[in-house]
């Protein structure tokens, strides 16, 4: 039976356009609720809903096991670094440009994974050992990272940022290798992007972080449905 993109996938990808453009239209309207007024043109700027947009677009196709996602991926890649520039989110700047390298070799691992019977995606998980030694090693570079930020850059978030850039960094190979165990690790550095955006005063990328966490548990049952191929 062919796992064909649902009415749920294209509507839960809706929603979360939906909820970008609105957050985009009201915080524009508020000015004042930003919290550093040197962020206000970027914040602002139309840029944060693309950004949004092609982010929605990307994770939701990733949940769905599409190879569509890296298109999406490094047009968000691109806008999402720029605006890291601009909050002086260092760890997160250079993630991006992680992300974008890549994204390049996987296009290549998902092509030679796409399943010949719907296109989608073969996934696999991590043995439970394996799951926990890199868990363990995620937090002590957290901690190692985070002190360097702390001394030799203005990064407002060391630590947070620094938890989210080593997560991801792990959660990216993951992805790329079709381990749905990634989801595990998306959903917490969804969960503290949303703290640093909020921090920042950009809501507009704080929703995105929100429906991003959402996506981690679709993603995740999505994954299930695909089947496991440990080749």
């Amino acid at each position: 039976m062919k796992n064909k993109t649902t009415w749920f996938d294209w509507s839960f990808m809706g929603l979360g356009l939906l909820v970008q453009v609105v957050t985009y239209c009201i915080t524009s309207v508020d000015l004042s609720s930003l919290r550093s007024p040197a962020l206000l043109p970027e914040a602002l700027s139309p840029l944060s809903l693309v950004s949004g947009c092609l982010g929605v677009c990307a994770v939701c196709l990733t949940a769905q096991g599409n190879i569509l996602t890296y298109a999406f991926g490094f047009a968000q890649v691109i806008t999402y670094t720029w605006l890291c520039l601009r909050a002086h989110l260092y760890g997160a700047v250079a993630i991006n440009v992680y992300y974008f390298l890549t994204m390049i070799y996987g296009v290549y691992v998902w092509r030679r994974r796409l399943r010949p019977e719907d296109g989608r995606v073969r996934t696999r998980t991590l043995p439970r050992k394996l799951w926990l030694s890199i868990v363990a090693a995620v937090l002590l570079l957290s901690v190692g990272v985070g002190m360097l930020l702390q001394h030799y850059t203005s990064d407002p978030s060391p630590y947070l940022d620094s938890f989210t850039t080593v997560v991801s960094i792990v959660a990216q190979i993951l992805m790329i290798l079709a381990f749905r165990d990634q989801w595990f690790l998306w959903l917490a550095v969804d969960v503290l992007s949303v703290a640093i955006w909020l921090h920042v005063g950009d809501y507009c990328l704080m929703a995105q972080y929100v429906f991003w966490c959402l996506n981690c548990l679709y993603g995740y049952f999505r994954w299930r449905s695909l089947g496991i191929s440990n080749e």
